[in-house]
């Protein structure tokens, strides 16, 4: 008997259907067909030149070696100053780990602790990663549902009703990926009591603090209650605020044993992130913050053109959403329909047929664990924007 070329964790996961239909958008611009897209999961503008230089001068100053396995020092003190001016919250340097990007922090977590047997809680619409990291750790992804008509945001009941004597943490998205959904303090609070009552972890990711709109103030679950702030790991990076999703920095602040077991990890698997993107994300920390401001008030403006022509489109419900950019219009009154003999049964059929009939290129909201939605992104400019929505209305208008 011939023994298995792979190991059973591997096939608890499936590829990420974001990087797929962004991947095969790609592949049809190569070819020379005019796409408008609408699936990635990055800003369109370019990094901050102040970010771009402290990286070439760290390339000139030789700072090219391996550094310390969690990270260098100037960096930790970075998000400890950062984490006490927008949170106030205190951190130490034994209190945080820098990662390849705030994916791989999300890795480590779940690596260091969960094991069989436990669970943790997801709210969906997910980001497609989280039920992918739980399950490869061995532990037991718990889904509850959000309802697009309480704008995405967990009822309190059925958070509460969804805890076992097995669960071990809840996972947050503040704001959300793929909805833009935002937590109020009073909402985060009863979270963060609950937790406390049933000895839970949180894991917050924050990484589209940054990205709000309507004047909506983000606060951190860590700095509602002692309870929270020492069972509270904050999951964050440069990649959105500071458009450097390439450059791969991520880190998470928080208790300093999980922090010591991920830098443990680390050392035995990637070692380092990159020297000279730590001494770049040092400056996007500690520099001026002009670019993030820009950023915003642009995504704003797009926002608010992106929901009010999704809704103007008969057939389609869109949430306006607080934050991150991204919107996640509801598709599923074209399901049962066809579109030149091609039928619409699921979101992922909707992606595929708006892409290759239209040329327009969305996620597939069953990827975030939503079939009745399509995650599309405002992360390009206002004019293909535009363009975007008017060649989505013309193909909604013919499919019968």
């Amino acid at each position: 008997m011939s023994k298995s070329k792979l190991n059973a964790r591997i096939n608890t996961i499936e590829p990420s259907m974001t990087i797929g239909i962004s991947a095969k958008a790609k592949e049809m611009c190569a070819q020379g067909i005019d796409v408008l897209t609408f699936s990635a999961g990055e800003p369109d503008f370019d990094t901050p030149d102040n970010v771009k230089e402290a990286a070439i001068k760290s390339i000139r100053d030789g700072f090219t070696k391996y550094t310390a396995a969690g990270g260098i020092n100037e960096l930790k003190d970075a998000v400890v100053e950062k984490e006490k001016r927008k949170n106030g919250l205190t951190y130490s340097r034994a209190e945080v780990c820098i990662s390849v990007g705030a994916k791989h922090s999300l890795y480590n977590i779940g690596e260091v602790m969960l094991e069989k047997g436990d669970e943790v809680i997801i709210p969906a619409p997910y980001w497609v990663t989280y039920e992918a990291i739980v399950k490869f750790c061995g532990a037991k992804p718990v889904i509850v549902r959000t309802k697009e008509e309480n704008n995405f945001v967990l009822d309190r009941g059925e958070l509460e009703s969804a805890i076992t004597k097995n669960t071990k943490m809840i996972l947050l998205n503040n704001p959300s990926n793929p909805t833009g959904a935002t937590y109020e303090k009073e909402d985060l609070q009863f979270i963060a009591d609950l937790a406390e009552k049933n000895d839970l972890w949180i894991i917050s990711d924050e990484i589209y603090e940054d990205i709000v709109f309507d004047g909506y103030k983000p606060v951190s679950i860590a700095a509602l209650s002692d309870y929270a702030r020492k069972k509270t790991l904050i999951v964050n990076g440069t990649s959105k605020s500071y458009s450097m999703t390439g450059w791969r920095i991520g880190y998470t602040c928080g208790d300093s044993e999980v922090i010591a077991a991920m830098t443990k990890l680390q050392s035995q698997s990637t070692s380092n992130p990159t020297s000279i993107s730590q001494m770049a994300a040092v400056e996007a920390l500690n520099g001026p913050q002009d670019s993030v401001a820009m950023m915003r008030d642009k995504f704003e403006e797009r926002r608010d053109y992106i929901v009010e022509a999704l809704n103007d489109i008969n057939g389609i419900t869109c949430v306006k959403p607080k934050g991150a950019f991204y919107v996640f219009p509801n598709v599923s009154k074209f399901y049962g329909k066809s579109y030149n003999g091609k039928k619409i049964n699921n979101s992922m059929d909707f992606a595929m047929v708006l892409l290759e009939e239209a040329r327009v290129a969305v996620v597939p909201g069953v990827a975030f664990g939503e079939d009745d939605f399509v995650r599309v992104s405002f992360a390009t400019d206002l004019e293909t924007i535009k363009r975007g929505m008017k060649v989505l209305k013309e193909f909604l208008n013919s499919v019968k």
